[in-house]
């Protein structure tokens, strides 16, 4: 054991009336929703990332984070991040963590160190995962970090580079493998461009869909059960990603032949980049089959970028989770707080309150999501908005063209009326369950 979090208990449930911050009151992991746990449905994660290998610098500061295991920069203090994750994740009592290589495992210069490397922390975590109950959500690697992948990693015009993302990403997925793995995620985080003046779009296209197939028939050789997961995102750090959302990541799966292979994993801050809300991005996803897991965070609505906050909107949450509800819920996927403190923020304490609030957040959603469903009242207002379309001539009017259809409307003397769509009413529906 670590002293990083010393004096702080193990959290548990305490309900709406406590006024305990380190305690939860909305998240009770047996409290069965819609007939199944709540920790079942929600199926949390830490991320490795923000959580541990994140300094707390930004673009005008440096470090503001000192952590013991800071700098990151030898084995020993990756084990002793990974004994204080688990600490962590036994405080909170997550079903899940996720994490890159990079997070877990310092950097070496070149790939065969940095495979010996991952080998030996996979093989620590395998064993801190011996004696836990926090299994892998997902594992992915980070080729975004590194000067070498500034042009791109599958999308790069060195070949080379292209070898070297294939040899990380097939040790990634081996580790991710090895220590049971719900799903393995791939973020083009550099598969972009920042000028079309030296980018050949086609070619990084293809190149990219190619890599994503080596995944897929690298996923059947091993006998990986997981997921495969592809994260959106417009921008930044590239000005132009190609997976720039959830209707670009569908049409490049089809292109390719992989939306059969492939699912999305969604992240709420994300979707404001691109100019959407997250339950745009869910229900998108989710009416083409491809919602698979859910990076929950925030953004800042005053700043441009990803500010990568913990949730704190319920109403923005619970409409998440009701179209992830009425997709049939989680399989392989889960919620990953894909989240970080405020850099002033220093303290461990301040790490476990961040989590306990999102997790309070999720769950206050999630039953605000439930009421819904079972109430039924947004489900009859569409069944009510669309019943025209369950008449036999509306029917039938799909399998007509143009000409017959447009005699139809002068023979039957067709002109309809607009009718409300009762969007203030919807609107004032939900808020009674949130």
């Amino acid at each position: 054991m670590t002293d990083f979090f010393a004096g702080i208990p193990k959290l548990r449930y305490e309900g709406p009336d406590s006024t305990n911050p380190l305690a939860f009151r909305h998240y009770d992991p047996d409290e069965i929703v819609m007939g199944k746990r709540m920790e079942d449905h929600l199926r949390f994660a830490v991320a490795y990332w923000h959580s541990f290998a994140w300094e707390g610098g930004d673009p005008f500061g440096g470090q503001t984070f000192i952590r013991p295991w800071h700098p990151q920069d030898d084995m020993g203090r990756a084990k002793m991040k990974a004994d204080v994750a688990f600490e962590m994740f036994d405080l909170l009592n997550v079903p899940f963590f996720c994490w890159h290589d990079a997070d877990i495992r310092p950097e070496q210069g070149n790939f065969a160190d940095n495979l010996s490397t991952l080998e030996e922390i996979t093989d620590y975590i395998g064993e801190k995962m011996e004696g836990a109950r926090t299994r892998l959500l997902w594992g992915t690697a980070n080729m975004f970090s590194h000067r070498r992948w500034m042009a791109g990693a599958s999308t790069n015009p060195d070949p080379d580079v292209f070898a070297f993302a294939a040899a990380t990403v097939k040790s990634c997925m081996d580790a991710t493998h090895k220590l049971g793995g719900a799903n393995y995620v791939l973020w083009g985080g550099r598969e972009g461009y920042e000028t079309l003046l030296n980018t050949d779009l086609g070619q990084e296209l293809d190149h990219m869909g190619r890599f994503l197939n080596m995944v897929v028939d690298y996923k059947h050789k091993i006998g990986f059960e997981g997921t495969i997961l592809v994260e959106p995102k417009p921008q930044e750090p590239s000005k132009h990603q190609y997976d720039f959302d959830v209707a670009s990541c569908i049409g490049f799966l089809r292109k390719y032949g992989l939306e059969k292979e492939v699912k999305l994993n969604i992240e709420q801050g994300h979707a404001i980049l691109a100019g959407h809300s997250f339950e745009h991005e869910l229900a998108l996803a989710a009416s083409e089959g491809m919602l698979g897991s859910i990076d929950m965070n925030r953004n800042d609505y005053q700043s441009g970028w990803d500010t990568d906050q913990f949730p704190n909107n319920t109403p923005e949450v619970a409409l998440a989770y009701y179209h992830v509800l009425k997709s049939g819920g989680f399989t392989t996927g889960g919620t990953n707080f894909d989240a970080k403190l405020r850099r002033q923020s220093i303290d461990p304490e301040d790490l476990i309150a961040a989590h306990v609030g999102g997790m309070d957040i999720c769950a206050r959603g999630l039953k605000a999501a439930a009421a819904m469903i079972e109430d039924g009242g947004l489900e009859k207002a569409l069944a009510d908005r669309y019943a025209g379309w369950a008449t036999p001539e509306a029917k039938a009017m799909l399998d007509s063209d143009l000409a017959t259809i447009a005699q139809r409307v002068l023979d039957d003397g067709i002109n309809p009326e607009p009718r409300s769509g009762r969007q203030e009413i919807l609107e004032n529906y939900v808020n009674r369950f949130v």
